[in-house]
């Protein structure tokens, strides 16, 4: 039997499609398996389509999977929209509603026709209950567990009460056994409960407030944004609780501006967004290069400039966080690379810029925002949450706020510190804060704020790398894309092929490693979910050397057979050019 199981949700926004998704997804993770989610759905409140897909198996995922083994469409447009992803090998299934969905001829999966809207409509008497009905035919067909699909539907339905509780009930019995009566299974996908370890099931973004917190963050200023909105919203439960404080701020400009204020107070602060609002707080960041403060902004990457598209993932602000803003203003940029690289990435954040007394931008994407996977519970022991460089007793009698040192590091203050008192001011100024225009103290100035960026590059899990030492061919990549290559890379190795990894978790600066890497190979692929190449293009201006370019712009992420198959495209390359000669 087939274990390691993809399974695809597809319909109207509105029709529950998220929800039966999220439903599968807790089953699965309390019957001990890992789970790997991805999410699709409209931006506008009138609705439209929508997808979940969540990836189960017994041993570590590392990605969506490339193909759906079952496919439940809630109408005809989702099966129009979504069987081609269906495997190919005659074995995917597809579990459509026979009241509304008629499958075209001669696919090659097996078929399974349920009147879901028919018993709804007619013996639930609710048409809401259809996502409901579907989830008792996956627990009877694919063997998810009953009881805990009713465990987790009391938990979900029981606070509106015995009626809505019951009816749920009814419509998940009523699924199971339409199926014990109607359907003879004829494929292979069956989900078995394993012993389960000591795992969380966490969201991407859940994960970035959970590191947050273990950093010592204790102040975060935002406004609503898709899909940076579920950290604020987690934070604003749990921030409370270890003595914190969230305020939801009339805009960005604003939010940022709060957090530079609590950063010039001692309190460790950040706050996150989007694409939109990264520009409104693009002036700030000059402001806090400057005041050398140090704050975390956390940018969740959406499709498109301007509005976009808000619920699909990209990876196209990559140039702004670099680069934004006026007057050579440093800053650290860092990607987050998974569900469980979100809580340890944001505590490295959080020490970068109480560090280097910087802003440090901490890039994410819709994809790995609200992706849910199981993770192993965070060892707190093993981390370390570093605090500001404080000013010696000796060093308080003549107090120089921004005293030149070998780092560029200098000791801060908190404000009521006798003797401590400084300006924070985002006029070139020298080292006891007087204002300067001076061509001599600007030059010393910017290259002591810039010099603070090597202290980055001195610290451990800047990148990782997969892959036999002597690859012909290697993978660049960055942000959420991690697991989808290393994916792609063990498939490319088990047919032959020589390929390795590198993911940098740290891209402004960066690490040395990454050149020592791509050199070592014959030809380097990048793939980015961006039409432009951003980080291609930061690669061959830095180290002059070409590389092959792998770009996806559909607001989807990549799938590891997609990376497989530019591989195969380079080796044959290769082939061709040898035949040549």
């Amino acid at each position: 039997m087939k274990t390691d199981i993809v399974f695809r949700v597809g319909g109207e926004g509105g029709e529950g499609v998220i929800s039966c998704g999220e439903i599968l997804t807790l089953a699965c993770a309390r019957m001990g398996l890992e789970i790997y989610t991805f999410r699709s759905y409209p931006a506008e409140i009138k609705g439209g389509p929508a997808m979940f897909q969540v990836r189960t198996s017994r041993e570590l995922l590392l990605s969506q999977g490339s193909e759906v083994d079952v496919l439940i469409c809630f109408n005809q447009e989702a099966y129009d929209r979504h069987a081609k992803d269906v495997r190919k090998d005659g074995q995917g299934v597809i579990l459509y509603d026979s009241s509304s969905t008629k499958p075209e001829e001669g696919i090659h999966a097996l078929l399974y026709g349920i009147p879901v809207s028919e018993m709804a409509k007619l013996e639930m008497r609710n048409y809401l209950t259809k996502n409901i009905i579907f989830l008792g035919v996956l627990s009877k067909l694919c063997g998810v567990d009953f009881s805990i699909l009713e465990t987790i539907l009391r938990e979900k339905f029981g606070k509106k009460g015995e009626a809505i509780l019951n009816l749920n009930f009814q419509a998940l019995k009523h699924g199971y056994q339409w199926v014990e009566k109607n359907l003879t299974k004829k494929d292979d996908c069956l989900i078995e409960t394993r012993k389960g370890d000591n795992r969380l099931v966490l969201s991407g973004n859940q994960a970035v407030a959970l590191g947050a917190i273990q950093a010592g963050m204790r102040f975060y200023a935002g406004y609503p944004i898709t899909p940076a909105t579920d950290i604020m919203e987690f934070l604003a439960r749990e921030l409370p609780r270890f003595g914190g404080t969230l305020i939801q701020a009339e805009d960005e400009i604003a939010a940022v501006g709060m957090v530079l204020g609590a950063a010039f107070a001692g309190v460790k602060a950040m706050t996150a967004s989007s694409g939109p609002g990264i520009d409104l707080m693009t002036e700030f960041l000059g402001l806090a290069s400057m005041a050398e403060l140090p704050c975390v902004i956390v940018d969740c990457q959406r499709a498109g400039p301007s509005t976009g598209m808000p619920t699909k993932t990209e990876q196209s602000d990559l140039r702004h966080a670099i680069s934004a803003g006026h007057g050579d203003a440093p800053r650290i940029v860092m990607a987050l690379t998974s569900v469980e690289d979100a809580f340890y990435g944001m505590i490295r954040a959080f020490n970068y810029a109480v560090r280097c007394q910087m802003p440090v931008i901490v890039l994410s994407d819709q994809y790995l925002a609200q992706r849910t996977a199981t993770v192993r519970k965070p060892d707190v022991q093993q981390v370390r949450a570093e605090e500001i460089l404080k000013p010696k007793p000796g060093e308080l009698d003549h107090y120089k706020r921004f005293q030149m040192t070998e780092t560029g590091v200098s000791p801060m203050t908190v404000p009521g510190t006798p003797g401590g008192a400084f300006s924070a001011t985002g006029i070139e100024h020298g080292e006891d804060c007087e204002l300067s225009y001076e061509p001599d103290i600007h030059r010393r100035m910017s290259e002591k704020r810039w010099r603070k960026m090597k202290l980055v590059l001195q610290g451990p899990d800047l990148f990782r790398r997969y892959g036999p030492l002597d690859a012909d061919i290697g993978i660049v990549g960055w942000g959420s894309s991690e697991g989808v290559i290393r994916e792609a890379v063990q498939a490319a190795n088990a047919k032959g092929y020589r390929v390795a990894a590198f993911h940098p978790k740290v891209l402004h600066p960066m690490p040395a490693e990454l050149g020592d890497f791509i050199r070592s190979v014959k030809t380097v692929i990048v793939p980015e979910l961006n039409v432009t190449g951003q980080f291609a293009k930061e690669i061959r201006a830095r180290y002059l050397m070409d590389v092959v370019q792998l770009n996806k712009v559909a607001g989807l992420p990549f799938t590891p057979n997609e990376i497989l198959e530019k591989v195969e495209e380079v080796c044959g390359t290769w082939l061709k050019q040898t035949h040549k000669v």
